[in-house]
């Protein structure tokens, strides 16, 4: 039986990683840059969750050991491209909505990374609770930039980088606690391909 590449998990797993310190640089700069154009912060993101949406994807894809990180990016990764290119493509019509979609993206990643805390639990991962304080702190990041107590543009985009910065800390952590590559893992038709050669023997 012919083992399972790990290159796709590798560069999911590498991917995951290095969009977190993307995440977490953005952070800080539009904390410490709050007066930083909107058409940058728009070309940025747009930008930032194509790239994350195509790493999803590959992760959902890789079939990693425990399938936890990956389990919900075929639909999260699709969805965070189609905003990624409608803010990139048109900044100037996707501005007004854009602080209210990263707050629901971040939001709706944080309840999908609550449930991976959850099964991490089950899989016996003993920083399972890391996870789920810090979907936890996202979630309330991301509620808070969706309702806005403010409509200062300086406040939201502090606010915005607050976010991506517990976001970014997110990913990392789950990226590096969950994703386990093993070299010489098999296709998940191995217990098929046994049961067939079972029947055959009978």
């Amino acid at each position: 039986m012919k083992v399972r590449s790990v290159l796709p998990m590798r560069i999911a797993k590498i991917g995951y990683i290095v969009m977190s310190i993307i995440l977490l640089f953005l952070g800080v700069l539009f904390i410490t840059s709050p007066d930083i154009s909107m058409q940058i912060i728009g070309k940025t993101l747009g930008t930032a969750m194509i790239l994350f949406g195509c790493i999803k994807l590959v992760g959902y894809f890789s079939k990693d050991l425990f399938r936890l990180a990956f389990q919900f990016d075929l639909q999260f990764g699709i969805l965070i491209l189609v905003i990624g290119l409608v803010v990139l493509l048109k900044p100037a019509d996707a501005i007004n909505l854009l602080f209210i979609a990263m707050g629901i993206t971040l939001l709706a990643d944080s309840l999908f990374k609550i449930q991976i805390a959850f099964d991490s639990r089950k899989f016996g991962i003993g920083n399972w609770w890391g996870i789920l304080a810090l979907a936890i702190l996202s979630g309330i990041a991301a509620a808070v930039l969706i309702f806005k107590p403010s409509e200062s543009a300086k406040v939201l985009v502090i606010l915005l980088g607050i976010a991506l910065i517990v976001e970014g800390i997110l990913n990392l952590f789950v990226a590096i606690t969950t994703v386990k590559i093993i070299k010489h893992q098999y296709p998940d038709f191995i217990e098929e391909d046994y049961f067939e050669m079972e029947d055959e023997n009978l």
